[in-house]
C-alpha cells in the first residue's frame, strides 16, 4: 500500500518525539491507492446503549468518578498519543478534592441520620409570627356587632310583641284594674313595643276571662294608635269575643255588615255565634256568604256540621254542607275537625263518607288520633263490618296508640259481637290495669259473653265486682242456673 503525505505550505515539518503546539494546525491527508479504506464504526458503536441491568445494591455511585466514553473515532496511532495527553491535562484541571466532612455528609444520605456536631442538640426554635390570614377562622365573614344596649333593646322588642306569655300578662293586668280606670294605664307603658296583630291574643284572653267590655276598650284604644290600626286580626278577635258573649249590637243590620267585612271577620263572626250557642245567626251569616259567592275556610263548615249534628231535626242542613266540602279541590281540616265530621256522619248513617274522609286523612300524611280510631271502629261496627273493624284494632296496636276508656269500650263491644271471649277478657283486664273504672255497659257486655259461654263462676264474679262499684245489675241479666 502506497501512502502519500502532503503538507500545507504554511506549515513546517515537526520531527518525531516533539510536542505539537495547539495553535498550529496540522493537516494530514492520506490517500490510498486502493479503494479499500478503513471502515467507519457502526451507529451502535458510535452511540452505545446504557446498561440494562441496574447497578448492584450498596454501591456508592455518587463518590465514583464519572467516566464519559470517547465516542470520537480514532484515525491512527499518532492521534492516540495526542488524545491521551489532552485527557491527562483535562483530568489534572478538573480533579475535585472532597473534604472529610463533605464525604461524611454525603455518605450519611445513604446510611441514615447525618451526624451532628457536639453541642446543644435539643434547640427550640422560636415560633413564627402569626399571619392575619391564618388567625382568621374559615367560613363566612362575621356580622357587624352593634353595641350591647342597642342589641338588647332590639332582641327584647322582638321577643315581647309576639310572646304569648307577655300578651296574656297584659290581659291579666287589665283584668286587675278598677272599674273606673282605663286600659290605657297598662297599654300605654308598652305602646312602643306593640305591633300589628299583637293585641289579638290579649283581646281573646279577655274574652275567656268573661270581660267583653275590657276587650272592646282595648280595641278602641288600638284604633287611636296609627301603627296598630287598621288591623283585621284585632277586629276579628273583638267581634268573636262580643258575639260569643251576646254583646254584638249589629244583628239588625247584619246584611250590610257582612257585605263590607273581610273573610277573616266573617269567619270570626260565625265562630263567635257558635261559641255563644246562637246557631241561627251563624247559619244566616253563612247563607249570606254563600249568596255572595265568598268561600270560607273548611273549619267553619266542620264547626257548623258539629253543631247541627247535635239535633237530629237539623240533619237535612248537613247534607248540602257535605256536598260543598266534597266539591272542593283542597280541604284544610285539622284532626279535630275531621273527627267531628266523622262522628256526625256515623250518626247519620253515612258510612261511605266516613270511610272516604278517614282514607283522605291518612293519605294526607297525618296520624289518626285515638278518638278518630274509636269513631271509625264504632262506624264499622254499626255497619256490621266486624272484620274491617278488627283490622283497625290491630292497626292501633301496631302504631302504639294509647287507648283511653272510650277506645276500650268500643273494642270490647266489638269482641263481644264477634263472640271472642278470650280477647274480650284480655282487654277488660287491660282496662283495669290502665287505671280506668269499668262502666255499666262494660259489666253488662262481659256478663252477656260469659253467660253465652256457660262461665257461671265468672258471671258471679262480675256481678259482685259491679255491686262493689255501685252498679245494680238487672235480674234478667243474672238469671243463670245456680
Amino acid at each position: 500500500m502506497e501512502c502519500t503525505v502532503s503538507f500545507a505550505t504554511s506549515m513546517h515539518f515537526v520531527p518525531l518525539r516533539t510536542t505539537l503546539c495547539r495553535n498550529q494546525r496540522i493537516t494530514l491527508a492520506a490517500h490510498s491507492s486502493n479503494s479499500n479504506r478503513r471502515e467507519r464504526p457502526t451507529k451502535n458503536l458510535l452511540y452505545p446503549r446504557r446498561d440494562k441491568q441496574p447497578p448492584e445494591f450498596g454501591v456508592n455511585l455518587f463518590l465514583k468518578k464519572p467516566s464519559f466514553p470517547n465516542n470520537e473515532p480514532t484515525h491512527d496511532d499518532d492521534n492516540k498519543g495526542f488524545n491521551v495527553e489532552e485527557n491527562d491535562a483535562e483530568e489534572q484541571n478538573t480533579d475535585v478534592v472532597w473534604e472529610s466532612d463533605e464525604i461524611d455528609a454525603i455518605s450519611s444520605l445513604f446510611q441514615g441520620r447525618i451526624p451532628q456536631k457536639p453541642g446543644t442538640l435539643n434547640r427550640e426554635r422560636p415560633l413564627p409570627l402569626p399571619s392575619p390570614h391564618k388567625i382568621r377562622p374559615l367560613g363566612l365573614p362575621t356580622p357587624k356587632r352593634l353595641p350591647d344596649m342597642v342589641s338588647s333593646r332590639v332582641s327584647m322588642d322582638k321577643k315581647l310583641y309576639k310572646n304569648p306569655s307577655f300578651l296574656v300578662g297584659l290581659a291579666r293586668e287589665i283584668s286587675r284594674l278598677n272599674s273606673d280606670e282605663e286600659v290605657s294605664i297598662v297599654l300605654g307603658k308598652w305602646v312602643h313595643i306593640l305591633r300589628k296583630s299583637s293585641l289579638s291574643l290579649t283581646i281573646k284572653e279577655l274574652g275567656h276571662m268573661g270581660l267583653p267590655g275590657r276587650a272592646l276598650q282595648t280595641f278602641c284604644w288600638a284604633q287611636n294608635q296609627p301603627h296598630l290600626f287598621p288591623d283585621d286580626w284585632i277586629l276579628a278577635s273583638t267581634i268573636e269575643v262580643l258575639a260569643g258573649n251576646h254583646e254584638l249590637k249589629s244583628l239588625l243590620n247584619l246584611n250590610k255588615f257582612t257585605g263590607l267585612a273581610s273573610r277573616r271577620v266573617l269567619e270570626a263572626l260565625i265562630k263567635g255565634f257558635l261559641k255563644g250557642g246562637n246557631l241561627r245567626p251563624a247559619w244566616k251569616v253563612l247563607a249570606i256568604a254563600r249568596r255572595d259567592k265568598r268561600m270560607l275556610d273548611s273549619s267553619i263548615y266542620a264547626k257548623l256540621i258539629l253543631e247541627l249534628g247535635k239535633n237530629p231535626d237539623r240533619y237535612r242542613h248537613i247534607e248540602p254542607l257535605l256536598e260543598e266540602l266534597g266539591a272542593r279541590d283542597e280541604l284544610n281540616l285539622t284532626a279535630r275537625d275531621c273527627t267531628a265530621i266523622i262522628k256526625v256522619c256515623a250518626k247519620m248513617g253515612k258510612f261511605e263518607v266516613v270511610e272516604n274522609l278517614f282514607s283522605w286523612f291518612k293519605q294526607s300524611g297525618c296520624q289518626p288520633s285515638v278518638v278518630m280510631y274509636t269513631t271509625v271502629i264504632r262506624s264499622r261496627h254499626a255497619e256490621n263490618k266486624h272484620s274491617e273493624a278488627l283490622d283497625l284494632v290491630w292497626e292501633m296496636e301496631a302504631s302504639n296508640c294509647l287507648f283511653d276508656l272510650p277506645a276500650y269500650r268500643a273494642v270490647i263491644k266489638l269482641f263481644v259481637a264477634l263472640d271472642d271471649l278470650s280477647r274480650a277478657a284480655r282487654y277488660f283486664s287491660k282496662l283495669k290495669e290502665a287505671g280506668f273504672s269499668p262502666t255499666y255497659d262494660l259489666y253488662k257486655d262481659m256478663l252477656e259473653i260469659y253467660r253465652a259461654s256457660g262461665r257461671i263462676a265468672k258471671c258471679r264474679e262480675i256481678c259482685k265486682e259491679a255491686e262493689i262499684a255501685g252498679f245494680t245489675i238487672d235480674k234478667c241479666l243474672v238469671s243463670y242456673d245456680s
